[in-house]
């Protein structure tokens, strides 16, 4: 067999697809043999083919799936008046309550302010958190904010070609008027860098400060139902778009 990938000594393909979630031992057969699986970027379409699941990227269908059994990444729906911290100091509520659960010890990727709610993640995986939260890497963020004041048609101009802050200035990827109100106005923005409160300064520089924030989506993974306070696993499918994202 002349596949690079294949290694005598590892594991068949098919139950590390299975035992990452994917289905059936059956069904993940039929995806090697319908050519619907890649490892290393090479289409494997052998039934015979050894891994080692943890040296080599396994994808299904486009999608990389995830293989380390040990690491847990979750989202939370974080509400108002919740501070992104482990422990806070001062007293305040913050994300303990949220993990309590968890045997593994889980961080926040990033944060957001006590006001704003909305798509948070924890995880256990160092190298994914550094990444999905380094600028470099651009993992897209999605926010609604409602502003004060009806917003112009030409917003969406102005804050894509950028806003000086004081420290530095920022951009948006993508700008959607959802609604314009008499007083307020709803306007979703997708940005590629996370500073500090940086959608409230943004808004505040255009002159339509913000009364309530969240945050819809962090790179793939949505908000979708998920209740205010509520936390939910990201399965297996997930996680890989996850570190996709993050250029793992």
């Amino acid at each position: 067999m002349n596949l690079e990938v294949h290694r005598p000594e590892g594991v068949r393909l098919q139950k590390v697809l299975a035992s990452a979630g994917v289905g059936s031992r059956r069904k993940c057969e039929v995806l090697i043999e319908r050519g619907a699986v890649k490892v290393n970027g090479q289409v494997v379409d052998q039934l015979g083919v050894r891994v080692d699941p943890h040296a080599v990227v396994i994808e299904v269908r486009g999608k990389r799936i995830c293989v380390d059994d040990g690491a847990i990444t979750v989202v939370l729906n974080k509400p108002k008046g919740v501070v992104s911290s482990m422990q806070d100091e001062q007293g305040r509520p913050d994300l303990r309550q949220y993990v309590e659960g968890y045997d593994a010890r889980l961080f926040h990727v990033g944060r957001l302010d006590a006001d704003t709610t909305g798509v948070l993640l924890l995880t256990n995986d160092g190298e994914l958190a550094n990444r999905l939260a380094h600028p470099t890497h651009g993992v897209s963020k999605t926010y609604v904010a409602k502003v004060t004041g009806r917003v112009a048609k030409t917003i969406g101009t102005t804050l894509r070609a950028g806003v000086d802050l004081d420290d530095g200035p920022v951009r948006v990827a993508s700008c959607t008027i959802l609604d314009v109100g008499k007083d307020h106005s709803l306007v979703e923005v997708v940005l590629h860098e996370g500073r500090n409160r940086i959608v409230r300064r943004m808004f505040d520089k255009v002159g339509h400060p913000v009364e309530e924030l969240v945050r819809t989506q962090f790179g793939p993974i949505t908000l979708g139902t998920l209740a205010p306070g509520a936390v939910r696993e990201l399965n297996r499918e997930e996680l890989g778009e996850l570190m996709s994202a993050a250029g793992l």
